[in-house]
């Protein structure tokens, strides 16, 4: 049952990475594209936990954990120098 449910996970967030990457392509304004690279993150972190799922394991979750720590702090500059010009004051 869990092998059905980790399939519909994986479809699911595949899609959900598809039409993200849609939108970062063919985002009208810069901000779009931003959320689609940072809704990305959110996606990729998914899948490692499906990952880390499937194959039992704990060490993906750690990895997922730092992947989401680096995809916060690289939004968050990226946001702050498309609005300041600067990342560092």
């Amino acid at each position: 049952m869990i092998e059905h449910a980790l399939t519909f996970g994986y479809v699911a967030v595949s899609i959900a990475v598809l039409l993200n990457l849609w939108r970062l392509l063919r985002g009208p304004s810069l901000m779009d594209r931003v959320l689609a690279v940072d809704t990305m993150v959110i996606n990729v972190i998914a899948l490692i936990i499906l990952f880390g799922i499937q194959q039992r394991t704990t060490v993906f979750f750690e990895a997922a954990l730092l992947f989401a720590m680096f995809g916060f702090i690289s939004t968050v500059a990226y946001c702050r120098f498309i609005l300041r010009g600067d990342v560092i004051e």
